[in-house]
């Protein structure tokens, strides 16, 4: 059994003519919020053995904040991905990682979380899902996912 965290980067500034989009920064609510999820994502007791994620500024500062102390390879491929590139890293992760987190955006991001689990729900700014995966990283695929909980700062 693998499990999946699916983490949307926590709400960022505005994008300005003076600042490229990968440079946005965390707003302080963004901040806040990307520490909670790490908060409860310790909670449920899970601690990826990697965290892939986005080079954006944004995604970087969610993932250090939700994730202290974890690995984290910072992937360009990441930015501005179609959920099928993302499902594509998934699949080229160690066998032996049993707890995978990807840090990313949107819609790509909740897009891939509807993939794998079905349904219908939102997914903001700071949202994270957590998908338990029957299958081994190199065979994930649509349908293949149970979505075990879902969490958004909004909401809590």
């Amino acid at each position: 059994m693998r499990t999946l965290i699916l983490l949307r980067h926590a709400k960022a500034a505005n994008q300005t003519l003076a600042m490229p989009d990968k440079d946005r920064p965390l707003t302080d609510r963004g901040e806040r919020d990307a520490e909670r999820a790490g908060e409860e994502l310790r909670i449920l007791g899970l601690t990826p053995e990697v965290v892939l994620c986005s080079p954006a500024r944004r995604a970087r500062r969610t993932a250090e904040l939700a994730f202290p102390g974890v690995q984290a390879r910072y992937e360009p491929a990441i930015y501005q991905a179609y959920p099928e590139e993302l499902l594509e890293r998934l699949r080229l992760q160690d066998p032996d990682h049993a707890t995978v987190a990807l840090c990313g955006h949107n819609p790509a991001v909740h897009e891939l979380a509807l993939t794998l689990t079905g349904g219908d729900y939102g997914f903001g700014p700071g949202t994270f899902v957590v998908i338990r995966c029957a299958v081994p990283w190199a065979e994930l695929s649509s349908g293949l996912g149970e979505l075990i909980t879902r969490w958004d700062p909004k909401l809590d």
